[in-house]
């Protein structure tokens, strides 16, 4: 089976941590600027940071559009944090990304920094299921500004939730999580994104 290549959004936030958790989930990794990067690639992982802040990077250059575009043409989507809220269909307090493009694609509803400031980030265990070959070890997820999933839509399987919210959700080919599963050693998340990723080259 051919290796999976996964491209990781490189404007903000945790760029390498998500490269190393790919690596060690076995897919081929490299970084994302400009629509030209995105050529080639199974998946790519938007990761969290601030939302407005990447979604002003990516505007001079039509990046959002272009990652559409790829997704559209089969390439998978991870987004984590601040990246779940770029790829959320709707929401509820988007008044700062006003006038900016966003990726879409998942049928969730969203509110930014819903659980709080940075001085309200925390660690829970989390039950994740629809894992393949996952087991019942609970998952550490670290919340920070996580943006909370006020509702999904019909086509969206819940994987894992915290206080009865959802907090990882997969829909075909896009996952996304509102925490950061990149700063923790359990790269359960990282793998099953790397299977969506290089389902397309088996088929």
């Amino acid at each position: 089976m051919s290796t999976p290549h996964i491209g990781v959004l490189a404007l903000q936030g945790a760029v390498a941590e998500h490269a190393r958790a790919l690596q060690a989930a076995g897919a081929q990794v490299s970084t994302v600027r400009r629509p030209a990067e995105l050529e080639g690639l199974d998946g790519l992982i938007v990761p969290g940071g601030e939302s407005t802040t990447m979604a002003r990077l990516a505007a001079p250059v039509h990046l959002m559009e272009a990652i559409r575009e790829r997704h559209a043409e089969g390439m998978a989507m991870f987004g984590t944090c601040a990246g779940m809220i770029l790829m959320a269909d709707q929401i509820l307090d988007a008044e700062a990304l006003t006038g900016f493009e966003r990726i879409g694609g998942l049928d969730v509803v969203v509110r930014r920094n819903g659980y709080g400031s940075q001085l309200d980030s925390f660690t829970g265990a989390l039950t994740v299921s629809g894992l393949p070959g996952t087991d019942l070890t609970p998952l550490q997820a670290v919340f920070i500004r996580a943006p909370i999933i006020e509702s999904v839509g019909s086509e969206v399987e819940v994987i894992a939730s915290w206080q009865d919210r959802p907090v990882a959700v997969r829909q075909g080919r896009v996952l996304a999580a509102s925490f950061h599963p990149e700063l923790t050693p359990d790269h359960r998340l990282h793998e099953h994104f790397v299977q969506i990723a290089g389902a397309r080259l088996s088929s």
